[in-house]
């Protein structure tokens, strides 16, 4: 161990000495990425020294409280960064039972990513807060899958994408379990309005329910992308986004100007939405606002009548609810290939049609480009095959980006690619996205699998039974070769926990 650290040091001492002004700017990104990995790792060794020390009660010898009033006293850290330390060891770290045998990681997975230097310590913060709130009802080897799900997600994402996905993949995981009821949902919906104060503000605060949410995020959508409806800017449009008579270039550069929060734009939206409906007339021939979200249900979710469907805001709700909605709703069929993608449907103008629009939205859910987890109502129609280069408008070869993914597609070092899948690849059809060299030196195609999390947990169950299968059918020819396969031994197998 003194070579060791004798050796870390020589090698920080170094890099700390030589010059960096000489590094090229491709050198400059590759070093912070390589130290980045080996800080990682390091992490790793931190986190074995804690559960080293735990295990030989080390904080009651030395006069300390807990692990993390050790840490405190003996590193000079923070109380936050000791505790996240010593719950990064309780995740991670290598632990042994009171003979000596080493336990199973908490995180099996997360554990492995830390060692390789592909995660940090806030990816398994991330990681261990979602599975803490995955209910028990969930079956174990679905949770050791989401486990799985997140820790390599966590190889390619920040850790702020990790809790995103974790909230909702706990909604796919138990759909129906842990969610309310639809009579104590109906109890705790409100919106109050409170007491104007001294500066003539109101405060709102409250609980929708699914359905109502699912109402206001296409208005949202529509009514407070930025630049739009800004009261504070004299040059920015007003009305909605999708109007024939908009300035695109005005809402460009209405857009670059726009400093308001995303609960400002919100805000903005809500009273020009409630500006048109008064002067509508509507109110006085209908029974409320018209039913205008995008939800997409499989026909196996339609005749069970259970689960959770996904908005093309982004929201979840539940069947039910869906099911409600949708009886006042204009129902379109789609079809989709064995791999989920939609059939043909051509086009020979530049601009997609209404149609195909609503297939990217059943197929796609959202932006494309992995990480983002941008709804399928914030997006554009991205030609994969660029139009200026002769691309098609054609089903096959369009989906979805959001604006600030669309403009990373460019030529150049910096910019980003896309492409189809080919029909051998993981995901056939689906959009692949190529990260620039500073971001991925190897520039491997992914896809975004923000949007398709029962598919994913589907198909890591598929994968972890197959595992399953593969282990007790190699257990079971070894127990032949070594008894001449009784049935005996047949029958210890066929009892076996793990057998299939």
């Amino acid at each position: 161990m003194e070579q060791h650290l004798a050796a870390l040091d020589a090698a920080v001492e170094g890099l700390l000495t030589d010059g960096v002004s000489g590094l090229s700017d491709a050198d400059v990104v590759e070093t912070l990425q390589r130290m980045e990995t080996s800080l990682r790792k390091a992490a790793a060794v931190g986190h074995r020294l804690i559960a080293e020390a735990v295990q030989r009660s080390l904080p009651s010898r030395l006069d300390c409280k807990s692990i993390n009033d050790l840490l405190i006293k003996s590193l000079r850290i923070s109380a936050a960064d000791a505790t996240q330390r010593a719950k990064g060891a309780d995740s991670v770290g290598i632990w042994r039972n009171l003979n000596g045998a080493t336990l199973p990681e908490t995180l099996p997975a997360t554990a492995q990513a830390v060692r390789e230097g592909a995660v940090g310590p806030d990816h398994v913060t991330s990681v261990a807060k979602v599975i803490r709130k995955v209910p028990a009802t969930v079956a174990r080897d679905k949770a050791e899958v989401a486990e799985r799900i997140l820790a390599e997600l966590a190889r390619s994402s920040t850790p702020e994408d990790v809790k995103k996905v974790g909230a909702n993949l706990i909604a796919h995981l138990d759909p129906d379990g842990n969610a309310p009821d639809e009579r104590e949902r109906a109890r705790r919906r409100g919106l109050r309005m409170g007491k104007q104060d001294e500066d003539l503000m109101t405060p709102i605060s409250g609980l929708l329910d699914p359905e109502t949410r699912a109402l206001l995020e296409p208005l949202l959508a529509k009514l407070a992308r930025p630049g739009m409806n800004n009261p504070d800017d004299p040059g920015s449009p007003a009305g909605d986004v999708d109007s024939p008579t908009l300035d695109r270039d005005a809402l460009a550069k209405a857009a670059a100007r726009d400093t308001r929060t995303v609960a400002q734009r919100n805000h903005d939206a809500l009273r020009v939405s409630l500006r048109h409906l008064l002067g509508s007339g509507a109110l006085g021939s209908h029974r409320g606002l018209p039913v205008t979200a995008i939800i997409t249900m499989s026909l196996q979710q339609l005749e069970e009548s259970t689960g959770i469907v996904t908005t093309a805001s982004g929201g979840l709700v539940p069947i039910k609810d869906a099911l409600r909605m949708a009886e006042q709703a204009h129902p379109v069929l789609v079809l989709f290939d064995h791999n989920g993608r939609p059939l043909h449907l051509g086009r020979t103008k530049r601009l997609a049609s209404a149609d195909q629009r609503l297939a990217l939205f059943a197929a796609s859910r959202g932006c494309t480009r992995p990480g983002c987890d941008a709804p399928a109502t914030m997006t554009a129609v991205h030609h994969v095959d660029e139009w200026k280069n002769n691309g098609q408008t054609n089903i096959d070869t369009l989906d979805l980006a959001c604006d600030c993914c669309h403009a990373l597609i460019k030529d150049g070092p910096g910019g980003w690619k896309t492409r189809v899948a080919p029909p051998d690849s993981e995901n056939p059809g689906r959009t692949e996205w190529i990260a620039p060299a500073h971001i991925d030196p190897e520039r491997r195609p992914r896809v975004n699998h923000r949007h398709h999390l029962d598919d994913m947990i589907a198909e890591a169950l598929r994968n972890d039974q197959a595992r399953k299968d593969a282990e007790w059918r190699d257990r079971h020819r070894k127990g032949e070769r070594r008894g001449g396969g009784s049935r005996g031994d047949d029958m210890s197998a066929a009892n076996d926990d793990e057998a299939p």
